[in-house]
């Protein structure tokens, strides 16, 4: 038998078998050896060397437009940025990676018109591993449905996890120590949802012979799976829903129930329309919040305040992270730093390097000579 049958032959007997405490642990060790094979396909596949697509991450931060063909990204990026992505009313026009810059708050984010997905792009089909590829380096998907086609969004995120993109997620909170003998024992901060059978038969199947492992939240066997494999990517994501000028009144109620049929909620779903540049305010101030972006106003010796062109962080960020951004010398050369704004007790408080930096805050750095 072949490793593509052995895959089959395995998630055959895990959608036959019923999931309960009795089956629970040999379910895990099923889906254990599972993504395991699956990685051992995958290395083959991709000894052919595919071309993928070379894009350099520029910017503060980097978003993936992520839909089906001719859903709108193309429009969609043109109308963001200053990218001029070529449009046809017809399906797979995108054939590159796109980047255009969006300027918002003083921030340059990136977005990436990726090549529109098709079922099976995580399998390969239509260069989809190069496409999605590209995702995984992203720093947030922002998914862009047709109004009259909301069933897509569960379709691109099954691509997605297949892909091992994890979204709107953490990883597993666990800690695992090898040991020299003793075998596995499991430590749990209450009820975490799974056994300890099941947690030791999945780290066997892992390879774990004697450790320690510490679980520290409710898990489910595959996200524990995701944490033992350390390759998943866990990313954000925000849904807009293009083409939103064509509803007609009588329809709002159907895609209402459409979106709350796929776990969305109406609310938190950007309407927009990329052909008639509607809604895009809120669609990039909401890609500026989700990224977690701040702003840092650097107070110039000899120039005062620049507040035209501020240093851009992300939340929880140190003044440590400010020197490193600007580069040069600075962080070798640091002595202190004064700061005003929401993160600071009082203006000028002098700082360290540890001091966490919030948004609009006016940082000036004091060097030695």
């Amino acid at each position: 038998m072949g490793l593509e049958e052995e895959i089959e032959a395995i998630e055959e007997e895990i959608a036959n078998t019923p999931y309960n405490k009795s089956t629970e642990a040999h379910i895990g060790r099923l889906k254990a050896k599972l993504a395991q094979k699956k990685e051992t396909l995958e290395a083959r596949g991709s000894g052919g060397g595919g071309e993928g697509y070379a894009v350099e991450k520029t910017g503060d931060a980097t978003v993936a437009l992520v839909g089906f063909p001719s859903v709108g990204k193309s429009t969609l990026l043109n109308a963001l940025t200053n990218a001029e992505s070529e449009i046809g009313a017809y399906e797979f026009t995108t054939l590159n990676v796109h980047p255009g810059m969006l300027e918002h708050n003083g921030a340059n984010i990136q977005l990436l018109d990726v090549p529109g997905l098709i079922e099976g792009a995580a399998g390969g089909r239509g260069g989809g591993r190069e496409v999605l590829s590209v995702v995984r380096t992203a720093d947030l998907v922002l998914f862009v449905l047709s109004v009259f086609e909301i069933e897509q969004y569960a379709r691109l995120r099954e691509e997605l996890y297949a892909n091992k993109i994890r979204l709107d997620t953490t990883p597993a909170n666990m800690s695992i120590t090898k040991k020299h003998k003793g075998g596995i024992n499991v430590t749990t901060s209450g009820d975490v949802g799974l056994e300890d059978k099941t947690i030791a038969e999945v780290l066997r199947e892992h390879g774990y012979v004697n450790a320690d492992v510490t679980l520290r939240e409710e898990i489910t066997v595959d996200e524990l799976v995701d944490g033992l494999m350390d390759n998943r990517i866990y990313l954000p994501s925000i849904v807009t829903a293009n083409k939103a000028d064509l509803i007609d009144p009588d329809y709002l109620d159907t895609v209402n129930e459409e979106l709350r049929a796929h776990d969305l909620d109406p609310e938190e779903v950007i309407f927009i329309s990329a052909e008639e540049q509607k809604g895009l305010d809120g669609l990039k101030e909401t890609i500026y919040e989700t990224i977690g972006l701040i702003r840092v106003y650097m107070d110039k010796p000899g120039r005062g305040v620049d507040y035209d062109e501020p240093l851009v962080l992300r939340e929880g960020q140190t003044v440590e992270d400010a020197c490193r951004k600007i580069g040069g010398d600075f962080l070798d050369r640091f002595r202190f730093a004064r700061v005003s704004g929401p993160s600071a007790k009082h203006d000028d408080q002098q700082v360290g390097l540890d001091h966490g930096l919030k948004d609009e805050d006016v940082l000036r750095l004091i060097v030695r000579r």
